[in-house]
């Protein structure tokens, strides 16, 4: 397996624990999506928000998108609901996975994007700044996850994707949503 080809799996991994979470998320009365809760953001609501604009934000940067740091003066949009929330993470999501696989072997992890930040652009090798999106992404979903357990909806098992046991497991949960 070559880095390409793990960092395709880690976005498909991306965007089905994404989908699995506020899958469960959107069962949630909007009192409990939106309540007031520890963590480094102050609900599950906000919390899947960021990991949200977050992606959007390098997403862009990976693809040269020019948007930039001028997405933030943009008023932000929030999702009412978990279910619209699901809607637009799965559109990134799948624009992340198609960027993942049109590159062009590992030698492409090296090229450089520049990535818009307050003091200028910062020029980040593509192969890090994928590292530190999924990162960022199990990071704040865990978060959301541990708040999940507060509410009367079960977390769901987000760790079962890669093994061929895996497979077979979310075979049996899809059967059962």
């Amino acid at each position: 397996m070559n880095a390409c080809h793990l960092l395709v799996r880690m976005a498909e991994n991306n965007a089905w624990a994404n989908e699995t979470l506020l899958g469960a998320c959107a069962r949630l009365t909007d009192d409990d999506y939106r309540a007031k809760r520890t963590s480094f953001f102050p609900s599950i609501k906000a919390t899947l928000e960021h990991n949200y604009w977050v992606d959007v934000y390098y997403l862009d940067a990976l693809q040269r998108g020019g948007r930039g740091r001028a997405m933030y003066d943009e008023p932000d949009p929030t999702f009412e609901r978990a279910a619209q929330l699901a809607d637009a993470q799965r559109t990134v999501d799948r624009a992340l996975i198609a960027f993942v696989a049109s590159l062009k072997g590992d030698a492409a992890l090296d090229e450089l994007v520049p990535v818009p930040r307050r003091h200028g652009d910062e020029p980040e090798r593509i192969g890090d700044l994928l590292a530190h999106l999924f990162q960022h992404q199990v990071h704040h979903r865990g978060q959301a996850h541990a708040m999940l357990a507060g509410t009367p909806v079960p977390p769901p098992q987000l760790d079962e994707f890669f093994l061929a046991e895996d497979t077979r497991a979310r075979a049996r949960d899809a059967k059962k949503s």
